[in-house]
């Protein structure tokens, strides 16, 4: 019966912590996101740059603001990784998830007509999603044998 109760509290411990780095990362990407939008904005609209290159500029302003967060605010725990590496692999998410927003903009501007900024709030709810499962998996989580204690 124990082993049943420490299971049940385990899990209900991570899905709690689960919940609680979603809606922190979602504060803090909501701030990236302002900030991602504002520059999409002002480049494109104020001093007509291309969408695509103000999506692009606007995009690496929110991943610095997120990722200086993630690590001061968001998530509790961090993968033994070296500062370096961890930075690396933030920024590889974060260009991965560039590549989803330039080909979701693309369609949705390119192809499909909208306005950049209405076809960025899609976009960004999609971006969301697949950058933090990427990362809270990828960096931001215990490692195994520390999950496990």
């Amino acid at each position: 019966m124990t082993q049943i109760t420490n299971a049940t509290t385990h899990r209900v411990f991570a899905a709690t912590r689960v919940l609680r780095d979603l809606v922190a990362y979602g504060l803090a990407s909501g701030a990236a996101l302002a900030l991602d939008y504002g520059l999409l904005l002002l480049f494109h609209k104020t001093l007509g740059a291309p969408y695509l290159i103000a999506a692009a500029i606007g995009f690496c302003g929110g991943l610095a603001l997120v990722y200086a967060l993630s690590i001061a605010v968001v998530f509790r725990d961090r993968r033994s990784v070296r500062p370096a590496s961890e930075f690396t692999l933030f920024c590889v998410i974060g260009l991965a998830g560039l590549l989803v927003t330039e080909a979701l903009m693309l369609l949705l501007v390119g192809r499909l007509g909208f306005d950049p900024a209405f076809a960025k709030i899609p976009t960004a709810g999609v971006v969301f999603l697949f950058n933090f499962t990427a990362r809270r998996a990828l960096l931001f989580s215990a490692p195994a044998a520390k999950a496990a204690a």
